[in-house]
């Protein structure tokens, strides 16, 4: 009888259920395994995975004990990532950035975990996340091929120093989100007390958007008053440096309309400016459904593609 076995201090349940997922594919060979478990003096739970071997050919033992090895390894890899990454991103960050409060530290994690699940559906993370996997199962796969007994915390805690350092580049890449998105917070937070402490100068103006990155502004009555509000800002910007984005949020700010109505969003090359200008003008910019206006706007983005 030939077997593999793990030795933790609980949750053999769940551990057995992932090692069955991936040893079931086993019955390919027709041969017959089972899982057991049982509690010994020290309250560990020693988890057992048996082969019966007496109707397996001599020469197809060793291929049959290799699969059973990288079936059994796989499962084991996925309960690790399940049940322990978590709190391994946790005692990263608790570790390495201690300076930072609980409620940071929070979103610290919450950030680390979007970025490590890969929510977003990013291809570089994709491999990463496999990569990551990989990194468990060789290490497992090693140590099997060496003994059959394998203490689950102690290998969580000292055999997965590389996986370890792959989950701390993560953690530093959330950290330094976590810090952007501090400071974009603090400076919207910023840009509306500017608004607020302004005297609106129009009840509301039309941005339309443009071609060659450029805006054109309207008032209420919906005659364009580009120049005249980005005049005061553009003799101060040395030629050829021009930024039509920084010029859109500075004159609306100063003019701190009660209202912004933006036509053609759809067109919007740089989606983190209208994000802004949502985010600073608080419940005062209206994305239009569709006009005129967002017509011309479709229109001139059209040549432009042309």
């Amino acid at each position: 009888m030939q077997f593999l076995c793990i030795e933790a201090r609980e949750c053999s349940e769940r551990i057995k259920e992932y090692i069955y997922n991936e040893i079931k594919e086993l019955n390919k060979f027709n041969i017959d395994f089972f899982i057991e478990d049982k509690i010994d003096s020290d309250d560990k739970v020693c988890i057992k995975c048996k082969v019966d071997v007496s109707k397996i050919k001599p020469e197809q033992l060793s291929l049959i004990y290799n699969e059973l090895i990288i079936s059994f390894s796989n499962g084991l890899a996925d309960y690790i990532i399940k049940e322990y990454e978590e709190k391994m991103i946790m005692r990263i960050i608790n570790s390495n950035y201690c300076y930072f409060n609980s409620m940071e530290k929070k979103e610290i994690l919450k950030t680390t975990l979007y970025i490590i699940n890969n929510e977003d559906k990013n291809f570089l993370n994709s491999l990463f996340q496999i990569k990551r996997r990989n990194i468990i199962v060789r290490k497992l796969l090693e140590y099997y091929k060496c003994s059959n007994v394998l203490i689950l915390e102690g290998f969580v805690n000292f055999r997965l120093k590389e996986y370890m350092k792959d989950l701390e580049d993560v953690v530093d890449k959330a950290v330094d989100d976590f810090l952007m998105e501090r400071e974009y917070k603090e400076f919207i937070r910023l840009l509306r007390y500017f608004v607020d402490i302004q005297e609106p100068k129009f009840n509301i103006i039309h941005v339309v958007v443009g071609y060659d990155n450029k805006y054109v502004l309207l008032n209420e009555n919906k005659n364009e008053i580009t120049n005249e509000c980005i005049q005061e800002f553009m003799n101060d910007i040395p030629e050829g440096e021009i930024n039509y984005d920084d010029l859109l949020v500075s004159s609306l700010i100063t003019m701190a309309p009660r209202k912004i109505m933006i036509h053609g969003a759809s067109s919007f090359r740089n989606k983190e400016l209208l994000e802004t200008i949502k985010n600073v003008f608080w419940g005062k910019a209206i994305i239009c459904a569709g006009c005129e206006l967002c017509s011309v706007s479709m229109i001139r983005n059209e040549k432009k593609i042309k």
